[in-house]
C-alpha cells in the first residue's frame, strides 16, 4: 500500500509576513467593527483586511511579480465600495445584503481569474480557504512560539507591559482632566463580558481571512485553460429545442403587442381582472421564465457545437433572438410590477424585486455581447459583477428614500398612506418625512422612527443616524 501524500497545509510553506498581517488585521477588527450596526468600522476594518493581504503576499514574492493584478484591485475596490454604505446608509436589510456582495466580491478578488473550480467555489474560496488554513496557521505559530531566540516571550513581554502601562496612567489622566475622560469613553467602551467575547470572536474572523486569502495565494488551484469544455457533436438536439423556444416568445411578443396597441383596458375588459390582479398575476411567471431562458442560454453557449461557421451562425441567431426576445420579457415584467405597486403601494420587496429584474436585462446584454465570438468564460463573474455595482447604486440612491417618497406622493394623490409601514424605516428616511409631513404628525413620526436609537461609539458613526438626530421635533398630539 502507498503511503497517504501529506495534507496542502503541511507541504505549503508559510510565509513570514502572513501572521503578522493576520494578527494586525484581527486586532484592528475587534477595535473598529460595529457588529450590531452599520458603520464607517466596517469600512476600516475592510481596509486593514485588504491592506493585510496586499502586504503579506508582496513581501512574500520577495520583488517578484505578485499573484494580484489590476483586476484583483477592481474587485477590492468594489467590495470596500459596499462596506463603505456602512458609513453612509442606517438601513440594516441594505447593509447586510451590501456585506454578503462584499463577500463574494472579496473572494474574487483574490482568486482573480478563472480557475478550475467552479464560479460558485470562487465566491466562497476566502471564506473555504480561512477554514482550512487554522492547521496551516497553527503549524507557523508552533515553529514562532519554538524558535530559541525567545522573539516570542519578548513580545508577550512588551505587550503586556504596554497593557499595563495603558491600565495605569490612562485612568489617572482621565481623572485628572473632563476632555480627556470623554476622549477615552469615547474610544473605549465599557468592558463586559459580551464586549471581550465579541473582541475574540471578530479578531478570529478577520485574521482568519486573511490567513485564508494568503493561503490561496499561496498555493492557488491550477487555472483553467482556454479549451472548452466536451461539446455535442451534433446541432439538432439545440436547434429544435431553441426554434421552439423562440417561436413561443415570438407569439408571446406580438399577444404583448396587441396590448400596447389596445391598451390595459383591453386586457382587462377581455379577461375580468382588475389592474392589481393583471399586475400580480403575471409577474412572478416572468420572472421564472426570464431565469430558465438564462440558464437555456448559458447552457448553449457552454455545450451546443461551434466548431463549423453553419454551427457559429445558428448560435448567434437563435440565442441573438432569444437574447433579444427575453429583454420584451423583463420589460413586461418590470411594467406589470410598476402597475402593482401604483396600486398598492411600494415596499423593499418590490423595489428589490425590480432591481433583479433590471439585473436579468443587463446579463441579456452581456450574453448579446458573448455571441460576437461565442466565447463564455467572462460572462459568470461579469454578471457577478453587475449584481454587486446594481447594489452599490441601489444604496448610494438610498432606496428607503425613494420608497417613502413614492408612498408619499401616492397619499398626495388621494390614495391610503401605510404610516405603519413608513414609520418602520430607518433614519434614511427620515429627511422625506421630516420635510413632508405636516405637524403634529410629523413629530410623532419622527419620534416613532427615533425610539430605538442609542449613541454611537466612533466606529459606529452613520451619516444618516448622525443627521436624523439634528431633524428639530415639535409636540406630538
Amino acid at each position: 500500500m502507498r503511503p497517504l501524500p501529506p495534507p496542502k497545509s503541511a507541504v505549503v510553506p508559510l510565509p513570514s509576513a502572513v501572521l503578522p498581517a493576520a494578527g494586525i488585521a484581527g486586532v484592528a477588527g475587534a477595535l473598529l467593527l460595529p457588529v450590531d450596526r452599520p458603520g464607517i468600522g466596517w469600512l476600516l476594518t475592510g481596509v486593514a483586511v485588504v491592506g493585510a493581504v496586499a502586504v503579506a503576499d508582496r513581501r512574500a514574492r520577495e520583488g517578484h511579480k505578485g499573484a494580484l493584478t489590476w483586476g484583483n484591485a477592481g474587485w477590492a475596490a468594489l467590495s470596500l465600495g459596499l462596506l463603505s454604505m456602512g458609513a453612509i446608509r442606517a438601513s440594516g436589510w441594505l447593509f447586510v445584503l451590501c456585506v454578503l456582495a462584499a463577500v463574494f466580491t472579496g473572494s474574487l478578488a483574490v482568486v482573480g481569474n478563472r480557475t478550475v473550480h467552479t464560479v460558485l467555489y470562487d465566491m466562497f474560496a476566502v471564506p473555504l480557504e480561512a477554514l482550512r488554513a487554522i492547521p496551516w496557521a497553527g503549524r507557523g505559530i508552533g515553529k514562532f512560539t519554538a524558535r530559541r531566540d525567545g522573539v516570542a516571550r519578548r513580545i508577550a513581554l512588551a505587550v503586556l507591559a504596554a497593557a499595563a502601562l495603558v491600565a495605569v496612567f490612562v485612568p489617572l489622566l482621565a481623572s485628572a482632566d473632563p476632555d480627556f475622560a470623554a476622549l477615552v469613553e469615547a474610544m473605549i467602551p465599557e468592558l463586559s463580558f459580551g464586549t471581550v467575547v465579541r473582541w475574540c470572536l471578530v479578531f478570529a474572523v478577520a485574521a482568519l481571512l486573511v490567513a485564508g486569502a494568503c493561503y490561496f495565494l499561496a498555493a492557488p488551484p491550477a487555472r483553467a485553460t482556454a479549451d472548452r469544455p466536451q461539446q455535442s457533436k451534433y446541432g439538432l438536439e439545440w436547434t429544435v429545442p431553441l426554434v421552439v423556444l423562440v417561436l413561443i416568445f415570438s407569439v408571446w411578443v406580438g399577444v404583448r403587442l396587441v396590448v400596447l396597441f389596445g391598451g390595459t383596458a383591453y386586457v382587462l375588459r377581455t379577461n375580468g381582472l382588475t389592474a392589481a390582479e393583471y399586475a400580480r398575476g403575471g409577474f412572478w411567471q416572468l420572472c421564472a421564465v426570464t431565469v430558465l431562458t438564462l440558464a437555456i442560454v448559458a447552457a448553449a453557449l457552454r455545450w451546443a457545437p461551434d466548431a463549423a461557421s453553419a454551427d457559429r451562425l445558428r448560435q448567434r441567431v437563435l440565442l441573438g433572438a432569444l437574447s433579444v426576445l427575453s429583454l420584451v420579457l423583463v420589460g413586461s415584467a418590470l411594467s406589470r410590477m410598476w402597475t402593482y405597486q401604483q396600486a398598492y403601494g411600494f415596499t423593499v420587496l418590490r423595489l428589490l424585486v425590480e432591481v433583479c429584474e433590471f439585473w436579468f436585462g443587463a446579463v441579456f446584454v452581456l450574453v448579446g455581447a458573448s455571441l460576437v465570438k461565442l466565447r463564455s468564460t467572462w460572462l459568470p463573474r461579469a454578471a457577478i459583477g453587475t449584481a454587486a455595482a446594481a447594489l452599490l447604486v441601489l444604496a448610494i440612491l438610498d432606496p428607503e428614500r425613494l420608497i417613502a417618497d413614492a408612498n408619499l406622493d401616492r397619499a398626495d394623490a388621494g390614495k391610503p398612506l401605510d404610516r405603519g409601514y413608513l414609520y418602520g424605516f430607518s433614519a434614511d428616511a427620515i429627511p422625506v418625512v421630516a420635510a413632508r409631513l405636516p405637524e403634529p404628525e410629523r413629530s410623532c413620526g419622527l419620534r416613532q422612527m427615533l425610539g430605538h436609537d442609542t449613541p454611537d461609539g466612533w466606529p459606529a458613526w452613520n451619516l444618516s443616524r448622525a443627521t436624523a438626530r439634528d431633524v428639530p421635533l415639535g409636540r406630538c398630539g
